[in-house]
């Protein structure tokens, strides 16, 4: 899932937000953020979810099935 990467990535700089920050917000340590936003990792459905909330854009904008945030 190279755009869900790509996609948390963009929108997190868009909002001058760390990794930490991220990653505090959806409880989970700031490697695990940096694991999304390089492939090396997936993140469950729920947190999927929670990104698109934090960021209020849709889980279809995340997961590429559209290029509409909302």
């Amino acid at each position: 899932m190279q755009i869900l990467s790509k996609r948390i990535r963009e929108l997190r700089q868009e909002r001058n937000m760390t990794q930490h920050e991220l990653a505090s917000m959806l409880h989970v340590h700031r490697a695990t953020v940096a694991g999304y936003e390089t492939k090396d990792r997936q993140p469950h459905f729920d947190t999927v979810v929670k990104i698109a909330d934090i960021f209020e854009v849709t889980t279809d904008y995340l997961l590429g099935r559209t290029d509409e945030k909302r």
